[in-house]
């Protein structure tokens, strides 16, 4: 068997058995792709950990402060009015009632283009703070974490980069399958003895291996959310149908109703229109004059408890709605996600989208919004805290291998040896094609990436020394 030197550059041994070149291939695609891929997971894992931990203990625009419990909430529409009272000229668009006993009420209210949050303590209605909607370290966190605050450039470069960290799980967990007799115990606990360069590998590969599926599953549940991939092809074939309502449809979207950083809308529903008010459509709903105390008194006599968001009609042809949801932070059970849309003028019901309406991608991303928010208790948010962690650890100590390994006093990027003679490449170009039908934007990038190792790389000295 022909060893593996880690030192090695250039190309392997043309003699050496196909296991290695196959591992040689691995390697150099691994080591590529973990040099873009690295500053993305660093930077996905920190601002993750900021938002699941703001989320968790402030939330996201201050529902969690507490107030004394003095008897009975006053009515909605009093608790509205105090709202009003500390933005002069503003608008109520959005009610979120108190997740608990003893906590504050929140209102979205416009002021011209400014969207204010207000804080209402429900017992006496009076105005606890009032501040900029969003404007908190989750929103600037998220900003940087969905777009590199690029807009969609940023959004394309962070959908590449999941991809290629999908190729890094694959490339991964080939490199560190046991092989030569080495078993599995081996490499599931990381070699503490080992030092220098050998230690980082150690540990790499180990805490790699046991991340790699609910890193798989973060990367596939967050390309959902992206441009290319997410929105015009997962996001697309799993939007709840709206044809099967009997209202009329808007022209605007659920996702209308987002607010700046907050994806407050069930995934399924973002790209489904809106129904609209004004016509006899719909079932028994408000049977009392329709207004923000009834609505809300409906919303109540349905079972929804705790948190849960009441959006007003924004014109004459808008409509109430009422939502519980984990894209909301409004619990940590997506069994309990529940969007009922009603007609402003009759108070019927137009809609009542629950969990069990979705389709089964858009299920399992209900569940995975929770996960990835850290929603379902104090186990969540310690496991998401460790995995944070853990990426960031794994990118880095790829990073220092590559600089232990890389020669010294020489500007060289000291990729991995292009194997020799590799009867490949047929097969690279056709996983290149099945991972542009699956990962467009991916595929696309993985295709040019190489042809260029293997057109231009290869055949230029003068880069070959760089990059070899």
């Amino acid at each position: 068997m022909v060893s593996i030197d880690p030192t090695a550059v250039g190309k392997a041994p043309a003699d050496a058995p196909r296991v290695n070149r196959f591992y040689f291939a691995a390697w150099r695609w691994h080591f590529y792709a973990g040099i873009f891929v690295a500053p993305f997971m660093i930077m996905l894992a920190l601002t993750g950990l900021i938002m699941v931990w703001v989320s968790s203990t402030t939330e996201l625009n201050g529902e969690r402060t507490s107030v004394p419990i003095a008897g009975d909430w006053q009515a909605v529409s009093v608790l509205a009015e105090a709202a009003v009272a500390a933005v002069p000229e503003g608008v109520v668009t959005q009610y979120v009632e108190p997740r608990a006993p003893g906590k504050v009420a929140l209102f979205s209210v416009m002021d011209g283009e400014t969207q204010m949050a207000v804080l209402v303590d429900p017992y006496t209605a009076t105005v606890v703070d009032q501040f900029i909607w969003g404007d908190n370290w989750y929103t600037f966190a998220s900003d940087i974490h969905g777009t590199l605050l690029l807009g969609d450039t940023g959004d394309r470069l962070i959908e590449i980069a999941a991809g290629f960290g999908i190729l890094l799980i694959a490339t991964g967990l080939y490199m560190w399958w046991p092989r030569n007799g080495t078993g599995f115990g081996r490499m599931l606990i990381p070699d503490l003895t080992a030092r220098g360069r050998g230690l980082w590998k150690s540990l790499h590969q180990s805490i790699g291996f046991w991340v790699s599926a609910l890193l798989l599953f973060f990367l596939i549940s967050g390309m959902s959310w992206t441009g290319i991939w997410g929105d015009r092809f997962v996001q697309a074939w799993n939007t709840f149908p709206a044809d099967k309502w009997e209202a009329p449809l808007s022209e605007m979207t659920h996702e209308e109703m987002n607010g700046h950083a907050e994806h407050e809308v069930p995934w399924t529903l973002e790209n489904t229109p809106m129904p609209e008010s004004g016509s006899l459509a719909g079932t028994a709903g408000v049977t009392v004059p329709v207004t923000i105390d009834s609505v809300a008194a409906f919303a109540r006599s349905l079972g929804f408890a705790g948190r849960f968001q009441l959006n007003l009609p924004t014109d004459e042809t808008g409509v109430w709605t009422i939502s519980h949801d984990t894209m909301s932070n409004d619990g940590g059970s997506a069994t309990g996600d529940r969007t009922l849309h009603l007609d402003q003028y009759t108070g019927k019901v137009l809609v009542d989208v629950r969990y069990a309406d979705y389709s089964p991608y858009a299920k399992m991303m209900a569940w995975g919004i929770a996960l990835h928010e850290g929603d379902m208790g104090n186990w969540n948010l310690a496991l998401n805290t460790l995995f944070c962690m853990s990426v960031m650890f794994i990118a880095v100590s790829g990073l220092v291998m590559w600089w232990k390994r890389r020669p010294a006093g020489a500007f060289r990027l000291a990729a991995p040896p292009m194997p020799a003679d590799l009867p490949m490449w047929k097969g690279a170009v056709l996983v290149g094609l099945f991972v542009a039908l699956a990962f467009p934007l991916v595929g696309i990038t993985l295709v040019a990436v190489i042809a260029l190792d293997l057109l231009v790389l290869s055949w230029l000295p003068a880069v070959k020394r760089v990059v070899s």
